[in-house]
């Protein structure tokens, strides 16, 4: 999907979003370090993944010679970002009422409140999402229905569920990534991702003034 319409969707995903009362616009924003501190957890979390998964004596000192935590060094740094998105809504009062779709939902939010007015630059909505898609790959969820919404599988879903055009080629690319991803290009991935939500979470800091 181009760029813009994917943007322009977004837009229009949020004000749905807003109507139907899923993102709320409100006065509150206690949950600011709350939202801050689980983002530095989460990051702390990939950047220890990531050294244990490339220091070969720091893996044979704790006993596990083999370990390779690059598919969590994505999920974890995605995570950073998708909490530092939640605290960059919050310090503004928006608040995300829903479980199912708001990986989703913050993402459309992010795009309405911060891109919009020039908060937020484009490169960085696009780390966001680059992040949200591999983290969604990884843990084998899928976009469904007109909001895009991501959601857990289950029997009931997997015979209701229509995958939406514009996906049509994500399985593949999912299962591509997931078991024919060499170490080295993982490792790469694992690094990019790493460094995509380093710049992320001290952009969203520099806004906040935190």
């Amino acid at each position: 999907m181009p760029e813009d319409k994917r943007i322009e969707e977004a837009k229009k995903n949020a004000i749905k979003g807003i109507t139907s009362g899923a993102i709320l616009k409100t006065k509150e924003t206690k949950f600011v370090d709350f939202f801050i501190k689980n983002a530095k957890d989460s990051l702390d979390s990939a950047k220890v993944l990531f050294d244990v998964s490339t220091n070969e004596k720091t893996k044979n000192t704790l006993g596990i010679p083999n370990f390779n935590g690059f598919l969590w060094v994505i999920n974890s740094s995605y995570y950073s970002m998708f909490y530092m998105a939640r605290a960059l809504l919050e310090n503004i009062g928006v608040k995300i009422k829903t479980e199912e779709s708001i990986h989703f939902l913050v993402f459309n939010a992010l795009v309405y409140y911060f891109y919009s007015n020039g908060k937020l630059e484009k490169h960085f909505i696009e780390d966001f999402e680059n992040a949200q898609e591999e983290s969604s790959e990884i843990l084998g969820k899928e976009k469904v229905n007109s909001y895009g919404i991501f959601k857990f599988p289950s029997q009931a879903q997997e015979k209701a569920k229509e995958i939406i055009t514009d996906y049509s080629n994500e399985k593949e690319k999912r299962t591509r990534f997931t078991y024919e991803t060499g170490e080295i290009a993982m490792k790469s991935k694992a690094e990019t991702s790493l460094n995509r939500a380093k710049k992320f979470n001290e952009e969203v800091r520099k806004i906040l003034g935190k």
